[in-house]
């Protein structure tokens, strides 16, 4: 415990100069990229209510998804199922989802195992983990998982508690002479960095989860995920001027413009000074009397900006609405949107986003865990973390209709009973009659029901 309390007492209230010299000397310095990135955070999450409407929808369902720990029995079959679920997006046809579950039977053993940590970290339960894991890759395309381990002892190497770092304030340090086109990996470590304050981390105790980056250079930048809140971040600028704009008009109770005389005598400086001075009385006296005012002349009002319905702010709200969603990978069907949005096609939306956001992003998740963190757990070799996307309700389909499906597949000899059983979620017999290809009630094997001169015994009369 005095470990994890001292997380942030390691390599700290250094300058970032002493951190650049320190570099210098043990590698090339950092490479930097995307220089936006607390950008995002800033004027994109924290204020922007569609980049946190869709942000949050996303972070949400990323939790919802349920999880365990599996025992490989058969890699060859474990491939064979994740070759399957790559070439059809987990999107699967009726004959596709027994092919995926008699996979599943063979590639893992029936026994589950528990969380290698009951919690990622003191301040965190593995779902709000999760949910912090999605919104950092979406909002700034990294991840960098902390593995807090002892260097001593009978734990050497295997984490204590995991933390996700703030992306945003992550700096990735280069070996000295640092050759972007070799074998060797170029990254000697990672330095977080806020204001004055640096906190360096070594290769080894990183786990960086990122997206691609089309944008290379030798000086690293390749190395840091692509965020796609770059792509958009104008249309999130212009979001939050539209806001601002409108809260200023409701503000001013209208279009501000010029008071004047509609006579041929102008209002002297005197008089157009008492005038405004009545009009700020007017305005602040809570008395509904307190709003009437008298005047000796005729007095016009010529407004010098457009309204808002002049300007058009929410149609442009709505452009920019559906910007961000494209980017992010988002419907904005799902943002309470009253056009084109119905039952039937809200429901599609839905499953759209598992197959087409909340999986991808879950298995970059899962593809590190078990890679770089799960075999540092001495009891969990030969396991994987499994996402069970099917328990989804966006994954179920309807069973009516997959019943229908699975008789008739028997009774033509398409797939066997036990494929049968294993779809409908009960256990395999051990009848190995019941994994041939039959036909019809009479049990007949396919060689048999294509005979055309069966051998039957006549009955004796």
């Amino acid at each position: 415990m005095g470990l994890i309390s001292n997380i942030f007492k390691r390599n700290n209230k250094n300058t970032n100069k002493f951190n650049e010299a320190f570099f210098k000397f043990i590698g090339s310095g950092g490479s930097s990229y995307d220089l936006d990135a607390e950008t995002y955070i800033d004027k994109g999450f924290n204020v922007n209510p569609i980049v946190y409407s869709v942000i949050s929808q996303m972070a949400t369902k990323t939790s919802s998804v349920p999880y365990c720990i599996k025992k490989i029995e058969d890699k060859g079959q474990k491939s064979k199922l994740n070759n399957l679920l790559k070439a059809t997006k987990h999107s699967l046809t009726p004959q596709q989802e027994v092919k995926r579950l008699m996979l599943e039977t063979k590639a893992y053993a029936e026994s589950e195992y528990d969380m290698p940590l009951v919690v990622p970290n003191p301040m965190q339960t593995w779902n709000e983990f999760l949910e912090l894991y999605k919104t950092l890759i979406k909002l700034t395309g990294n991840v960098y998982i902390y593995k807090l381990m002892p260097n001593e002892g009978a734990n050497a190497g295997t984490p204590l508690a995991m933390y996700l770092l703030p992306s945003h304030l992550m700096e990735i340090i280069l070996k000295k002479d640092a050759n972007m086109m070799s074998t060797e990996s170029p990254i000697f470590g990672y330095k977080l960095i806020e204001g004055n304050i640096g906190m360096t981390f070594l290769e080894s105790e990183i786990t960086h989860i990122k997206y691609p980056n089309p944008n290379f250079d030798l000086e690293g930048s390749h190395l840091y995920g692509f965020s796609p809140i770059r792509a958009v971040l104008k249309n999130i600028e212009t979001s939050n001027l539209a806001l601002d704009l409108n809260i200023k008009t409701m503000k001013n109770g209208g279009a501000f413009g010029l008071i004047h005389s509609k006579g041929q005598q102008p209002l002297t400086y005197e008089q157009a000074t008492g005038l405004k001075d009545r009009l700020k009385e007017m305005d602040a006296d809570p008395d509904k009397l307190g709003k009437i005012a008298g005047v000796s002349a005729e007095i016009g009002f010529t407004r010098l900006s457009l309204t808002t319905d002049e300007l058009k702010l929410f149609e442009y709200l709505n452009f920019d609405q559906k910007q961000i969603c494209n980017a992010l990978g988002w419907s904005d069907k799902l943002l309470n949107n009253d056009s084109g949005a119905k039952y039937d096609n809200v429901k599609q939306f839905r499953k759209q986003v598992v197959i087409d956001n909340i999986i991808p992003d879950l298995e970059l998740f899962a593809v590190a865990f078990n890679n770089d963190i799960l075999p540092l757990f001495k009891n969990y070799k030969g396991t994987c973390l499994y996402f069970e996307y099917s328990e989804l309700p966006e994954m179920q389909e309807d069973m009516a209709e997959m019943v229908s499906w699975v008789r008739p597949s028997i009774e033509t000899g398409i797939i066997s009973r036990n494929e049968g059983r294993v779809f409908m979620k009960l256990p395999l017999s051990n009848d190995k009659s019941m994994d041939e290809i039959t036909v019809n009630a009479d049990i007949l094997t396919l060689e048999q029901a294509l005979d055309d001169f069966p051998t039957v015994e006549a009955n004796t009369l």
